[in-house]
């Protein structure tokens, strides 16, 4: 059985502590967007999952109760950076295994100031956290430093690309330089500021190579999708291309201009991978991130869906870093391994060029709430593929292709398809 994203919502990603908002308000918002993006009610919904961090368990039902109290099951999930697309693929899961023909999936985080810590979500010693293992290979082949350690160990990750690859630093910075660029026009973006490669540079050392403007911030925000069946499209009559005009590019009306405005997007195949001995065996910080990880979920993806990389048109990815995004186009099979620097450089990842990736700003510039960041990837690329996304929009775009990753780890691939 197929299954749609029929409607999509967000908030705007923000800066921790800017608005007087709790985490419940939050999904109001973006539940409320999706569902009348989607032209339904929540008492259409049969099952919720819910993806967050740094809130206590339960804290899904908290959250969606602002949308209804109707008694249905609602999951709460976390799967690290990667929990927003985990979320989204229970709900497709739920859908094509028949279990449910109307499922909303929610994302969402309320976040602290200041850089994340690596010692898993409670801030604990690295001894007993879940991503000691990860740790471990970067402190064996670096040491550790007193920096931010998810930025270092990226940092390093950047330092072997550098040295095994001939990778630049400008290199680094145009992946940072084009997604603030692209995220001038996104309304929903925590930053809109555009910066050029030498304003990268200059910009503050958090973890050499990379600066602040390479790095992903904490964000507050969510996220919501609405996953229906074939079944229900039928019953419900719900649209196609050009049977309406979601808005993607307006801020206040966000993905819900109008009930039931949104035409259907469909979810062509999905992928989760997690760890193998792949990721440790080298004792590199390349492999130890998750390139094998995004690599083997997008082998999958594409044999599933039958469509490969030349297929797609735009590209929302996990740009936490800007080491990320280079890593990403390798295992994409955007480009051969070690000639990911020379594609950002050469504008194939921008607007003329052969993808366009991280319309939105991706991660560096939009921000990164981390429960919500799977799910606002895929509504990004909703509007792409409905061809509403304004003065962001992707010309002719038709195929989508949303990667989310997390340490410790999962790396979740998504090809997505206009109908």
């Amino acid at each position: 059985m197929k299954a749609y994203v029929a409607g999509v919502g967000m908030t705007r990603f923000e800066k921790p502590e800017t608005r007087e908002w709790q985490y419940w308000d939050m999904v109001r918002e973006a539940g409320t967007a999706a569902l009348a993006d989607a032209g339904i009610s929540y008492d259409d919904v049969e099952q919720v999952p819910v993806g967050y961090c740094f809130q206590p368990s339960t804290a899904g039902q908290r959250a969606a109760y602002e949308l209804g109290l109707t008694g249905i099951p609602v999951y709460n999930v976390n799967n690290n950076c990667a929990t927003g697309s985990t979320a989204l693929m229970l709900a497709r899961q739920l859908v094509e295994g028949g279990a449910a023909d109307c499922v909303l999936a929610l994302g969402f985080e309320k976040m602290k100031r200041g850089s994340l810590g690596g010692g898993g979500a409670d801030g604990g010693d690295f001894a007993t956290s879940p991503v000691a293992r990860h740790y471990g290979v970067m402190a064996a082949r670096h040491g550790f430093e007193m920096t931010p350690p998810t930025a270092q160990i990226f940092g390093d990750a950047a330092r072997e690309h550098m040295e095994k690859y001939g990778t630049t630093e400008a290199q680094l910075a145009a992946v940072a330089a084009k997604n603030h660029r692209h995220s001038a026009h996104n309304p929903y973006a925590q930053f809109r500021d555009v910066y050029d490669v030498d304003d990268i540079l200059a910009a503050r050392v958090v973890h050499r190579p990379l600066t602040k403007l390479q790095c992903s911030p904490t964000s507050d925000g969510a996220a919501a999708a609405v996953v229906v069946s074939e079944r229900f499209v039928e019953e419900r009559g719900l649209g196609a291309r050009g049977a309406g005009g979601g808005s993607g590019s307006g801020f206040a009306s966000g993905a819900g201009a109008g009930a039931g405005s949104g035409s259907l997007v469909e979810i062509v195949a999905q992928a989760m991978t997690t760890d193998t001995e792949e990721s440790f065996a080298s004792g590199s910080c390349i492999d130890v991130v998750g390139r094998p990880m995004s690599r083997a979920a997008a082998r999958q993806v594409y044999e599933r869906s039958g469509l490969g990389i030349d297929d797609v048109d735009v590209v929302e990815l996990h740009d936490c870093f800007s080491i990320n995004e280079l890593l990403t186009y390798e295992a994409l099979g955007m480009c051969a391994p070690g000639e990911s620097g020379k594609l950002v450089e050469s504008g194939a990842t921008t607007y003329g060029g052969r993808w366009v990736v991280n319309p939105s700003g991706g991660l560096i510039s939009k921000g990164h709430p981390l429960g919500a960041t799977g799910i606002a990837q895929v509504a990004e690329l909703v509007w792409q593929l409905r061809g509403t996304a304004g003065e962001r929009q992707v010309p002719g775009a038709e195929v989508g292709l949303a990667h989310n990753i997390g340490l410790g780890g999962a790396a979740v691939v998504t090809m997505l398809r206009a109908v």
